[in-house]
């Protein structure tokens, strides 16, 4: 998917992120329990990643678990770890015959061991994935990743450019964001790659994420297609 312009032609995005936002009251309008609104999430997620990848996307990254979230009621909680026991057990496979590559952003030391010891033998068993990446952040929150580059930094004992500093995060290696979604009427970033993101562009939806179909993602790249990325230049 391509659109000409003035300008110049302006390729596909390389790297989206989405803030899949909403499941919990899509869960409520429907008088569901939330679980079943994360449950609905997941679906959504797996049919859009193979569709991000299908489409042109070289780099997926998608916010499933903020810090903030952590202090949610446990039951919960519990809900959501079972939802990631189940990917990481049966959803793995399929990345590796899609050629996908895995890996997980955060704090992973704050989610149970059994789980970590999934994501490491996800990322492990994917490591060779050549046809795009797909980047999960997990207990992440990017105002303490950004601690976290700054701690690495200051235990060096040395300065940093912009570059360096990028290395130390936990996208090391990855291009910022083109595209930044997020689905669920809110207008923020809560949180999320708040440095990768600062000229990506961004698109909200009212939808909520499980009702956020392939085709509202399409819509969400020509709306990307069809501006004009100057990066303060005229």
């Amino acid at each position: 998917m391509k659109v000409q312009k003035e300008r110049g032609e302006i390729a596909y995005p390389r790297h989206i992120a989405v803030i899949m936002d909403g499941n919990g009251r899509w869960a409520k309008k429907r008088l569901l329990p939330r679980g079943a609104g994360h449950r609905a999430g997941l679906k959504r997620m797996i049919e859009l990643t193979e569709h991000a990848f299908l489409s042109g996307a070289q780099y997926l990254t998608l916010y499933a678990l903020s810090t903030e979230n952590l202090q949610r009621p446990k039951e919960e909680l519990d809900g959501l770890y079972a939802l990631f026991r189940d990917y990481f057990s049966e959803h793995v496979e399929k990345l590796v015959k899609k050629d996908i590559r895995l890996r997980v952003i955060g704090d992973i030391s704050l989610l149970p061991e059994d789980i970590v010891s999934l994501i490491r033998d996800g990322e492990g068993r994917t490591a060779e994935g050549k046809r795009g990446l797909l980047i999960l952040a997990i207990a992440y929150g990017a105002r303490q990743e950004i601690v976290s580059a700054v701690n690495q930094a200051v235990r060096a004992g040395e300065e940093v450019d912009e570059e360096k500093f990028s290395s130390l995060l936990y996208t090391e290696g990855v291009p910022a964001p083109d595209l930044l979604i997020r689905t669920g009427k809110e207008k923020r970033l809560s949180n999320f790659l708040l440095w990768q993101s600062a000229y990506s562009e961004l698109y909200f939806s009212d939808k909520m994420f499980p009702d956020f179909k392939c085709a509202d993602f399409d819509k969400a790249v020509s709306d990307y297609l069809a501006r004009d990325r100057r990066y303060g230049k005229v």
